[in-house]
């Protein structure tokens, strides 16, 4: 599983979130939200905008892309 899509399923865990009101926040079925957190589809742009916001975290930090000091 790639990294990022560890990160999204634990900041849901860690919300006590299930898959399907995900899914629903995002307009999308259950299924389709579990291949994203499997990485079996490639979570679409919007949805991951989506989430950083409903989380209110960075893309940044979901991504990884800020340098480790």
């Amino acid at each position: 599983m790639e990294r990022y899509m560890q990160i999204l399923r634990g900041l849901r865990e860690d919300n006590d979130l299930t898959q399907q009101k995900i899914a629903a926040m995002l307009g999308t079925s259950q299924s389709m939200y579990a291949r994203y957190e499997r990485g079996a589809n490639e979570l679409p742009i919007r949805h991951l905008i989506a989430l950083c916001k409903y989380y209110k975290v960075s893309a940044d930090d979901v991504l990884e892309l800020r340098k480790k000091q």
